[in-house]
Order: structure tokens, then sequence, then C-alpha cells
């Protein structure tokens, strides 16, 4: 199956065009808005990548938490 979804609002300009492996084994920074600091400090946490960073269990609870506390109302 095939998915288009545009990341140019989301990457920073030299990942807009990288396959998803790619993307999910840049490092935080490639994310708009995050900066090589961010990656410091997120490297305190074991989270390297782009991966690491979706595959953590407390960033993943403390979205879910925020999308029941959204429905909630």
């Amino acid at each position: 199956m095939t998915v288009n979804v545009v990341l140019d609002k989301v990457l920073d300009k030299e990942y807009e065009n990288k396959s998803l492996a790619e993307i999910l084994s840049a490092p935080p920074s490639a994310l708009a808005g995050l900066t090589p600091e961010h990656d410091k400090v997120l490297a305190g946490l074991k989270i390297k990548t782009i991966a690491d960073l979706g595959g953590n269990k407390y960033f993943q609870l403390a979205a879910t938490l925020v999308e029941l506390a959204d429905k909630q109302g």
C-alpha cells in the first residue's frame, strides 16, 4: 500500500525528501523546532533518533493521556 504524506512543515529542509527509514534514523533535531541542543538533552534519556523518540514509552504514554483528556472535553 502506498501512502503519501507531506512532511515539509514538520521536518527541517534537509530531511524533506528523505525516505521514512532515513527520517526515523535522523536525530530529533531533524524535526522542525528542535535543535542540536535538544538532541543533547534527549540523549540523556537514551533518545538519539526520531524512532527512539516516537518509541519512548513515556512520551507515548504522555501523548495518550493528552488525547484522552482532549476527548473528555
